[in-house]
């Protein structure tokens, strides 16, 4: 087993260190979020444990950027926030799983062991939904074999609606993960965004693909015979 520790507290991160390698795991801890993200992109770690409140980039952020790039790795999240909502927005953010201080090591132990036992499968780096590719690796996106021109907002917003094809997306969780956790939730960039996003992948396409969800969100998906997304 390697562990990842991403946390700035040098108490608590020794704390967690000593504990991990008294199991004789190897472990690496790091400080600060830049370095963190920099560390897990750069070798092979079986679990991250990754702190919230970090200097430079926060843990949500680090968790964010991981995640976009395909980071398929487990994530457990160590923080003092323990709000429920806070819980529920850091689980759909990607992270598998979530341990609030204080804590017990014994706790903290039984859950990296739960999620190092998880299967770990490379995967795919492309997704697809009917005839619209993206890869995540390359970061092109096709649709019918024509290559579709996205801004780095587009990209974003639509490789989270591939991830969740066929599931209805909530504007705030859009915005969470294309704009950060602080963004003005009144704000109508979303929509800005999907009516790019249709004029680019959609306008000259027999099938539509993004629909919207009235009073919802928005999903990604083929048209159904029984009814007609908008």
């Amino acid at each position: 087993m390697k562990i990842l520790v991403i946390e700035d507290d040098p108490t608590v991160g020794q704390f967690v260190k000593r504990g991990f390698e008294e199991q004789r795991w190897g472990v690496d801890l790091v400080a600060n979020g830049d370095d963190g993200e920099a560390r897990a992109i750069a070798e092979e770690y079986d679990v991250i444990v990754l702190d919230m409140r970090l200097p430079g980039k926060s843990g949500a952020q680090v968790l964010h950027d991981l995640r976009a790039r395909g980071f398929d790795r487990p994530v457990l999240i160590l923080t003092a926030q323990d709000a429920i909502d806070s819980k529920v927005e850091t689980l759909r953010a990607g992270a598998d799983d979530y341990v609030t201080k204080p804590f017990a090591f014994e706790e903290l132990l039984a859950r990296v062991e739960a999620l190092s036992r998880r299967p770990r499968a490379r995967l795919s780096p492309l997704l697809k939904v009917s005839d619209l590719s993206l890869n995540l690796d390359t970061r092109e996106v096709t649709r019918a074999g024509q290559a579709i021109e996205l801004t780095p907002k587009e990209y974003t917003v639509l490789e989270y609606l591939m991830r969740h094809a066929g599931r209805v997306m909530s504007r705030t969780l859009i915005t969470e993960y294309a704009w950060g956790y602080h963004f003005d939730p009144g704000t109508n960039i979303v929509d800005v965004v999907i009516n790019h996003l249709r004029k680019k992948i959609d306008a000259n396409a027999s099938k539509k693909l993004i629909h919207t969800i009235r009073g919802v969100g928005y999903v990604i998906r083929e048209e159904s015979a029984a009814g007609k997304g908008s």
